[in-house]
């Protein structure tokens, strides 16, 4: 089968969009694996109210405010999505537009695997 050269032009054009679009959400912090950093320093205590919820009321309700769901304003809320937002944040899926620091990850990931408690 043979393609025209507009057909590879434009392949050419989306694989360049998409090299550039990953390139932007790419953080780059440190060379340790966020697995890492949650098995050495998990703290089974860590606060949703001091620690999480700022981070979901950051960088999450812009979107997941009421108007998309998710919806991340309440405690209730968060916990009863927690497997899904453990998924997309340590996958980096989300929050759309930029991926939470590592140390951010860390907290959500952690908070979540020892019960996403309200404390």
């Amino acid at each position: 089968m043979i393609f025209s050269i507009d057909f590879y032009k434009n392949i050419t054009v989306v694989l360049l969009l998409i090299t550039l679009y990953a390139c932007e959400n790419h953080v780059v912090e440190d060379s340790i694996t966020v697995a890492s950093v949650v098995s050495d320093s998990c703290d089974p205590n860590l606060s949703f109210a001091k620690m999480v919820q700022p981070i979901i009321e950051q960088r999450c309700t812009r979107c997941h405010g009421g108007s998309q769901a998710p919806d991340l304003r309440t405690y209730n809320d968060i916990r009863t999505n927690a497997s899904r937002i453990q998924s997309a944040v340590v996958s980096r899926r989300m929050p759309l537009g930029g991926s939470l620091t590592n140390a951010q990850i860390t907290i959500i990931d952690c908070w979540i695997t020892n019960g996403a408690l309200d404390n």
